[in-house]
């Protein structure tokens, strides 16, 4: 896979972010999901840099960037991303998340607003990873639950903890794509998702799944890309729900034998990037 030149930006805290910058034109900053690192955009990074200006940022204790103390919960990145923001000037920014860095964008509109934010596009988060104890079946599909309950949640948290081999964490990450999924790939996901060390995974995932993002989604009316797919860990009832809750919004929805898993962009870039691109052109 390619490798990528990082730049970093110390925050007020001494923790360092690394960000990878490409292509100059109108900013697009992309937001990777849990465990995972900037450089897992390449399709999109190479892709877009041709027309826009394109950050591509690792979390605290993410990819390249510094293994934080602490910090490992979503309110801390979404400030971290305020930071990174404010220091690097950016405004007019379409801010571009996968799964958890969805959630990382509903957390900095929720504290910090839309003074700097133009655009969204969220692929596939659900809009509660963890179902609470009262909803039925019909509002955990709607509302995309992964885990039925938190001894489910525990049960995932522990094997992330335990995860800690190439192989290994490969079986946890790869009902995340479709069958289709190289093996090459699928290796070099897992060892750009092993530079964060486990114990922190694991504290960052147990915060993920436990938030309720619903309150903001609909109090969001920025023009918003939404995309999802069949064949994803989060129902596409769940993306077609967030579309629906903002009449500037849109969403597309990858089927299982397009590439349609949770890392849709990954397996099918040409889509995606066309999808990206169309939206940011309206």
């Amino acid at each position: 896979m390619k490798t990528y030149e990082h730049a970093y930006r110390t925050l007020s805290n001494g923790d360092t972010l690394a960000y990878i910058k490409q292509g100059a034109g109108p900013v697009i900053v992309m937001l990777p999901g849990w465990s995972q690192t900037a450089a897992q955009w390449l399709h999109q990074i190479d892709d877009l840099s041709s027309d826009f200006t394109v950050y591509a940022l690792d979390f605290r204790g993410h990819g390249e960037s510094s293994n934080a103390v602490g910090g490992y919960r979503i309110s801390r990145l979404a400030a971290d991303l305020n930071e990174f923001l404010i220091a690097e000037n950016l405004i007019d920014v379409t801010l571009m998340g996968h799964s958890m860095g969805c959630s990382v964008i509903w957390a900095y509109l929720d504290h910090f607003g839309i003074e700097r934010v133009s655009q969204l596009v969220l692929a596939d988060q659900a809009p509660m990873v963890t179902s609470k104890p009262w909803w039925d079946d019909e509002d955990k599909n709607t509302y995309g639950c992964l885990f039925p309950d938190t001894a489910s949640v525990e049960g995932f948290v522990s094997a992330v903890r335990a995860s800690d081999t190439v192989e290994a964490h490969k079986e946890v990450i790869r009902g995340m794509f479709t069958p289709n999924i190289d093996e090459e790939s699928l290796t070099w996901i897992a060892e750009q998702n092993l530079k964060m060390p486990r114990a922190e995974a694991a504290d960052l995932l147990w915060d993920h799944a436990l938030l309720d993002w619903r309150d903001v989604i609909v109090h969001t009316a920025l023009p918003t890309l939404v995309v999802g797919a069949t064949a994803s860990i989060f129902s596409a009832d769940s993306q077609r729900w967030i579309a629906s809750q903002n009449p500037n919004a849109t969403v597309e929805i990858f089927e299982a034998d397009e590439g349609g898993s949770h890392f849709m962009f990954f397996e099918n870039p040409e889509r995606f990037n066309r999808h990206v691109r169309e939206f940011l052109s309206t």
